[in-house]
């Protein structure tokens, strides 16, 4: 999948937004979900509610914990996408 020209990659409840080719991918990480009202079935949906965000150096000689460069936290799937898009576009910019 794509979104806003970047690849966008799921496992369980984490996604990476990015290339791996890049020098900064974003990782995000869902910590909590919450149930909403599905209104085009019945029944309800998970939505992230709580999303932590990290911007992450992709060089394997970095260790893991000496990769994250930037970080934070938002309330919703599309605030963090929001951050997360902002933060990758400065980053590869730079």
């Amino acid at each position: 999948m794509i979104y806003k020209g970047r690849p966008f990659m799921r496992l369980d409840n984490i996604i990476y937004y990015g290339s791996m080719a890049d020098k900064y991918i974003i990782m995000l990480q869902v910590l909590e979900t919450k149930q909403v009202p599905d209104k085009q079935k019945a029944g309800e949906l998970n939505v992230a509610s709580r999303v932590a965000v990290q911007l992450q150096y992709t060089s394997p000689d970095i260790k893991a914990k000496d990769r994250v460069v930037k970080k934070s936290e938002k309330e919703g799937l599309y605030a963090a996408m929001d951050l997360a898009t902002v933060w990758l576009e400065r980053a590869l910019s730079a």
